[in-house]
């Protein structure tokens, strides 16, 4: 029973996918175009496309260059020399002079430098004294103060147990006319004493520091460096030199620094500062054309915050031995510790970026269009209209509907025909007379029936 009715369904369903197919093949689809002749809204739309085609073309092909595939993967190589001579004054009232030699320490570093600007020098050998002042809990009365107490971090070296006493005596914190002494240890001696004003450099602000770098772009395999084939002396200057890799140290640390007062507790007590390389290459055109932008910042905490550790500083020894006895020299530098960062991209004209940008416009161009079709649609007084026009309503009912309006039309249908009959008798009800009652019933009730026999009745 059921099967003719599906058969017709395949073969419906088969005619439908025919049909679609062939006109995928052979029909030609467009989009309904309505044209709106009004100035107000031509302006608009004109004013849109002309703000989206100023920003696609002078910022995103031009000034962010996409016509270009670009590259920030670079491979850098930074080499650094200072050349400058200082001097210091010593105890004596003589001057001592400093190469590159003594301020620079260590003599190299990767992407780094470190340049001394004042230091503290103790000379020391190697035996038994007494343990620095300075050091609260090396303070004792008797021996059993150094051997009951536990390591201290900032000891200069293997407490003894003995309790050495100074030909002066040290007043004890909270208790009075007591000679204190201090603890005695193994080590280099004497102990530092860095509660003294460090030893300035004198003319380190006049050092010069070479900066050599060399990049590479892997992805378009192009090599080049900060500097010209033809190198002459030079000093690097914002306007008249810009491209001289040779700064001077005062016009670094006042690049990095504004505060004057915290430029000259940097060079008492140290600092970092970052010098960084920015590469923009072109390599549309000539690659020695491209030269890095310099720019410099300080990276610790500046003095006014107080922070726990101020500056910059180390320690470092220079060791020698006479006869069995051996001495050294401990010398604890503060100075500026440069930091070389280097960045950069590189950009090349190539045909598929260019097309693939040039299709992000277009679309970016129809925004135009859409901002308007919002306007007119929506917020305009003539909304109604241009609604009317512009989309198209058709419904399209299910069988199932279909099925159930015939249904409702068919009842419509039935109830006319019966409420006809039932007004047709009522009106001629309404029109008998007394008279001829009997017979006009009859005649009305012969007519409904369409007998013959009714007719001898008259």
């Amino acid at each position: 029973m059921n099967s003719i009715p599906f058969s017709k369904n395949n073969v419906r369903i088969r005619k439908n996918v025919t049909n679609a197919l062939i006109g995928f093949l052979t029909e030609y689809e467009t989009s309904k175009t309505v044209l709106i002749h009004s100035v107000k809204y031509a302006g608009l739309l004109r004013l849109i496309q002309i703000i989206i085609l100023i920003y696609s073309v002078i910022y995103l092909l031009i000034y962010e260059k996409g016509y270009q595939k670009q590259s920030t993967a670079i491979i850098s190589s930074v080499t650094l020399k200072v050349k400058g001579i200082g001097h210091v004054r010593t105890p004596e009232n003589k001057s001592s002079i400093m190469d590159v030699a003594d301020y620079i320490i260590p003599a190299s570093e990767n992407n780094a430098i470190f340049v001394m600007t004042t230091f503290i020098e103790t000379d020391q050998r190697r035996s038994r004294c007494a343990e620095s002042a300075q050091l609260k809990q090396a303070k004792c009365r008797n021996s059993s103060d150094c051997i009951t107490k536990s390591f201290i971090a900032n000891m200069n070296g293997h407490w003894t147990g003995r309790c050495l006493f100074t030909s002066k005596p040290t007043a004890m914190i909270g208790a009075e006319n007591s000679t204190t002494g201090l603890c005695e240890y193994e080590g280099w001696c004497p102990p530092e004493d860095d509660a003294v004003s460090p030893t300035f450099i004198r003319g380190v602000l006049d050092f010069r520091i070479f900066i050599k770098n060399f990049i590479e772009f892997p992805v378009f395999g192009v090599k080049h460096k900060n500097m010209a084939d033809d190198l002459k002396p030079c000093v690097f200057h914002p306007k008249d030199d810009k491209h001289c890799p040779i700064f001077t140290l005062d016009y670094i640390v006042n690049q990095a620094e504004n505060d004057s007062n915290e430029r000259d507790l940097m060079l008492q007590y140290g600092g970092v500062i970052s010098i960084k390389l920015d590469w923009d290459c072109n390599l549309d055109r000539n690659i020695k054309i491209c030269k890095p932008a310099y720019s410099f910042a300080r990276l610790d905490v500046p003095y006014r915050e107080k922070p726990f550790s101020v500056g910059f500083n180390f320690r470092y020894a220079s060791t020698w031995k006479h006869e069995r006895d051996q001495f050294r020299t401990l010398t604890k530098a503060y100075g500026l510790r440069f930091i070389i960062a280097t960045s950069g991209k590189a950009g090349k004209f190539d045909f598929i970026r260019l097309s693939l940008n040039i299709g992000s416009l277009v679309g970016i161009f129809g925004l135009a269009t859409f901002f308007c079709d919002i306007i007119i649609l929506h917020l305009s007084k003539k909304a109604d209209i241009y609604r009317m026009h512009m989309v198209e309503k058709i419904h399209v009912k299910n069988p199932y509907e279909n099925q159930q309006q015939a249904s409702n039309n068919s009842s419509e249908q039935n109830d006319g025909i019966h409420s006809n009959t039932n007004s047709n008798v009522k009106t001629e009800l309404e029109y008998e007379t007394p008279r001829n009652g009997i017979i006009s019933m009859e005649k009305v009730v012969v007519s409904r029936l369409n007998s013959p026999t009714v007719s001898t009745l008259s």
